[in-house]
């Protein structure tokens, strides 16, 4: 089981957040390349035709600094997003994702709203909440370092700037603090006894053998005296004594 961790760990916490950040990229080099703009993929409100931007909006940005704004947070968030909750990551990610689109198509202004800003603030929203609920330190320390990195973020869920979606970034923090109460017990703890680990098998466990079928309590087991007969006898000293008569005789005789 050990020797998966490291793979688990190269393509969860590292991989797929890469590739995730590499498809942004990879999308905003092919509307420079081949001079296209995909603005009208965004979320639209209120529009049926709209409702494409929800799972296209993240992927398109409008130029180099909104592009860039966004890789270094979405690559830091989503590589703690798979470290720490990995069971339930691709549903916070799939799932988050979703809801923040069709909240910003639902609030929304008529516009064409694009960007992966409604994600980022999802998932600093999840981190943190998730991590005050859990009351583990750990999480704990997870959800203040997202704080003291993005909590400059909370602003822009106001409309206090002309061309920025503040819809799409209120949504996220509303869809990242609702999947921390939905997931709120969905922590994952390493075992702290034996029999708390999957691979635990009570009938090889050598305590639960003192216990009959009716629980009653065996105080001597048989194959623990037979054990002891055996370290008895490992630990009795024997002496052999072999009498060789000499061959020489005395000369006096």
């Amino acid at each position: 089981m050990k020797q998966v961790e490291p793979f688990v760990f190269s393509t969860r916490v590292v991989g797929y957040p890469i590739l995730f950040v590499l498809l942004i990229w990879l999308v905003f080099w092919f509307e420079v390349r081949f001079n296209v703009n995909l603005n009208m993929y965004g979320v639209r409100p209120r529009e049926i035709t709209g409702l494409r931007g929800i799972l296209f909006s993240p992927f398109i940005h409008g130029d180099i600094k909104h592009l860039f704004n966004n890789s270094v947070p979405l690559l830091v968030l989503s590589m703690s997003l798979f470290y720490f909750y990995r069971r339930i990551s691709w549903q916070v990610l799939l799932i988050g994702l979703l809801i923040t689109g069709l909240l910003t198509w639902s609030i929304g202004r008529p516009s064409n709203h694009i960007g992966a800003s409604g994600v980022i603030y999802m998932l600093a929203a999840f981190l943190f909440f998730k991590g005050v609920f859990s009351g583990y330190f750990r999480l704990i320390a997870l959800s203040l370092i997202v704080v003291f990195l993005y909590g400059g973020m909370l602003w822009y869920v106001a409309p206090i700037e002309p061309g920025i979606s503040w819809e799409g970034h209120l949504s996220g923090l509303i869809t990242g603090f609702g999947l921390s109460l939905v997931y709120r017990k969905n922590i994952a703890k390493k075992p702290r006894y034996e029999w708390e680990k999957p691979e635990y098998n009570e009938e090889n466990d050598r305590f639960m053998k003192h216990f009959d079928e009716n629980g009653n309590f065996i105080e001597h087991l048989p194959e623990d005296e037979v054990e002891e007969i055996e370290d008895k006898e490992s630990e009795t000293v024997r002496y052999k004594y072999f009498y060789r008569e000499n061959s020489k005789k005395d000369p006096k005789e």
